[in-house]
């Protein structure tokens, strides 16, 4: 049983402020992360050795330590990719896939959509991968979810694209939220999209189905997809935000214009 005091907790806002009781309980893969502080606080080589040790599979740990150590500027989101892609070249077993994909700590769940995001070439197949991912209940899976695939979406954005737009009809708020996110011509920690700096327009069969969306987290991602747009292309924002003004006299559409308009407004 995991003690109430634990299953309730808020996350630290420092490491210093880290309760090491909760840090043993991430380590041993028990709990979810409560935050990104926690989520950089976990050792994630030892929770990494006791998913091997209950998959059966305590004599692969040498391979992901080689991995992990070769790194010359080792990061909690690098040690993430290593060790889902470690795990695709070690084995093609789904059922492998499945434990980790299903763990009841997020961070094996990213290790997960690392492996599925890498494991297919064909952009349809890696967007149809990862996109349980996407609709992940935790906000860290659901970012690495982007992080897995941004670059191959860049590589081939004409098809992602046509994809992503009918994503945007889910009921599932996370998938809606990914189709913009992932395609934000800046974006966060992420690969930036030259093309959709340049022309944002090719983006739009993303962002109209969204202008007025009912979910605060898609709207933010919606006005900050715009926002990143106004950077280089602040006449195409503006001509769509007065565009939606018009079309959409909502409070969802106005939180979203003036999210959009935040830097051309300075």
């Amino acid at each position: 049983m995991i003690p109430e005091h634990i299953l309730n907790r808020k996350g630290a806002r420092s490491f210093k402020d880290l309760n090491p009781e909760v840090i043993v309980y991430l380590n041993k893969g028990l709990i979810e992360t409560a935050n990104l502080m926690e989520w950089l606080a976990v050792d994630q080589l030892k929770l990494l050795n006791g998913v091997l040790s209950d998959l059966g599979k305590s004599d692969w740990y040498d391979s992901f330590y080689e991995a992990v150590s070769a790194q010359k500027k080792p990061s909690a989101n690098s040690n993430t990719k290593i060790i889902g892609i470690t795990f695709l070249q070690l084995t093609n077993d789904k059922t492998i896939l499945e434990h980790i994909a299903t763990h009841t700590s997020d961070v094996p769940r990213c290790w997960a959509a690392y492996w599925a995001g890498s494991q297919e070439t064909d952009i349809t197949k890696r967007l149809s991968a990862i996109k349980p991912y996407a609709s992940d209940s935790h906000f860290g899976v659901r970012e690495v979810a982007i992080f897995a695939t941004k670059e191959a979406i860049i590589e081939d954005l004409d098809t992602a694209i046509n994809i992503l737009s009918k994503w945007t009809s889910s009921a599932d708020e996370n998938v809606r939220r990914y189709a913009a996110e992932t395609t934000r011509p800046i974006g966060v920690w992420t690969k930036k999209i030259d093309l959709l700096k340049e022309r944002p327009e090719k983006g739009i069969s993303i962002l109209e189905p969204l202008k007025s969306d009912a979910s605060k987290y898609v709207r933010d991602t919606v006005g900050n997809w715009l926002n990143d747009a106004s950077k280089t292309r602040p006449d195409w924002v503006k001509m769509i935000c007065n565009q939606w003004e018009k079309e959409s006299p909502t409070k969802e559409t106005q939180y979203i214009i003036k999210k959009a308009l935040r830097t051309i407004n300075k």
